[in-house]
């Protein structure tokens, strides 16, 4: 058995100043930027969301702007073949996570957690 559940959304920027980027996103939606210090990677920019709270990140990219969403899983794996019979397809895997595409053309990824209590909170998959 895995879990799953939706972990938030990432505001892909094709832009050449990220910081300007989520700094416009932080003042549109309410939510204050993580510090720089605390970051993850030079392509990301987090929302200060809370612990509990979907995750709202800004990523620049050299594709065009979008939004894409993220399914969290604690087996990556077995979501990612799920949802391949449902109808997505795989198209990549990058670090840790898997990039999708739904049937009806949206790319989406697969990540770890995010947050705490997916047991509790996700809808639960059999194998």
């Amino acid at each position: 058995m895995h879990h799953s559940r939706l972990a938030g959304f990432i505001i892909d920027c094709n832009a050449d100043d990220l910081d300007a980027a989520a700094e416009f996103w932080s003042a549109a939606l309410g939510y204050p930027l993580q510090p720089k210090s605390e970051q993850a990677g030079g392509n990301y920019r987090q929302l200060l969301t809370g612990e509990d709270s979907l995750h709202v990140e800004v990523q620049q990219v050299d594709h065009e702007s979008r939004v894409h969403l993220d399914i969290e899983s604690d087996d990556i794996e077995a979501e990612v073949a799920r949802l391949e019979k449902l109808g997505a397809k795989r198209v990549a895997k990058v670090h840790t996570w898997v990039v999708m595409q739904a049937p009806t053309g949206q790319k989406f990824c697969v990540v770890r957690p995010q947050r705490p209590g997916i047991e509790q909170e996700s809808n639960q998959r059999g194998q």
